[in-house]
């Protein structure tokens, strides 16, 4: 039996499917990075898994995480899209997702891309922790704090430091993988 980090239980298959397969991995493609900056800010307040059921209808529902297509959504098309159940209907989030589109954009025109911009916070390397079980697990840190301030400062919401901690693991910034986990290097 394949041992993990204990917060992917193996009856949740597409859980354990992100767990081994996305979560800690180093992404450099800026859809990604857009993608998961929108599902993690959807995730506030709530559990990843119940963020991760809904994936699928955050891709319709955002154009495939497409931050020009997503920046240029009217209100018509965020209203529309508030009546998705096929997504979390916050009104602040979804509108929130254009906003952050805007500034992304922004953000990729200074630095040439969004993922020179964001692994700059740790000077390209990946912080590898070595947590022992889910208590040693932090929320936030001295670089998601930072990024978190310098995101807000640039425009962006729903970009809290425990929010962008969860983004920083979520695409291999931070390697939380748990010792005993076969995921940990």
């Amino acid at each position: 039996m394949t041992n993990r980090c204990t917060w992917a239980p193996l009856e949740k298959e597409d859980y354990v499917s992100y767990h081994d397969n996305e979560w800690g991995v180093p992404v450099h493609d800026d859809t990604k990075h857009f993608e998961m900056l929108i599902l993690e800010g959807a995730q506030a307040g709530l559990s990843w898994y119940t963020i991760l059921k809904r994936r699928d209808g955050y891709r319709k529902a955002f154009h495939n995480f497409n931050p020009k297509k997503v920046g240029n959504m009217t209100d018509a098309e965020l209203e529309n899209i508030l009546k998705d159940d096929h997504i979390i209907r916050n009104r602040l989030k979804v509108f929130g997702a254009r906003k952050n589109a805007i500034t992304f954009l922004k953000i990729q025109e200074e630095f040439g891309s969004f993922d020179q911009y964001v692994w700059g916070f740790v000077n390209y390397k990946t912080i590898k922790n070595n947590p022992q079980d889910l208590s040693d697990l932090k929320v936030t840190s001295e670089e998601s704090d930072k990024l978190s301030k310098d995101l807000k400062k640039r425009g962006m919401t729903f970009v809290g430091s425990t929010i962008i901690y969860a983004y920083m693991q979520a695409i291999g910034i931070v390697d939380d993988h748990m010792v005993h986990c076969f995921k940990h290097k």
